[in-house]
């Protein structure tokens, strides 16, 4: 059983943390590495926008799945 708000919030200190939490390794580092991207895209602005973007996706997703996933296996 997982937490969908401790998936949140480990996704919320670092994007990725919460899927990788969720037992979804690849997807949890295709978010750090797109966060590590947008963080060098800051230089040229485009960067500022996209970070709180997808922070936010990586959060609702690991909160998603975390709920889904309990509801599947049968944990309330």
């Amino acid at each position: 059983m997982r937490s969908p708000v401790l998936a949140a919030i480990l996704s919320l200190i670092l994007s990725g943390l919460g899927q990788i939490y969720n037992g979804q390794i690849t997807k949890g580092v295709i978010f750090i590495v797109i966060q590590l991207i947008n963080a060098a895209l800051t230089a040229v602005l485009i960067g500022w926008i996209l970070m709180p973007i997808v922070g936010l996706w990586a959060m609702i997703d690991a909160y998603l799945v975390a709920k889904s996933n309990n509801e599947r296996y049968g944990f309330r």
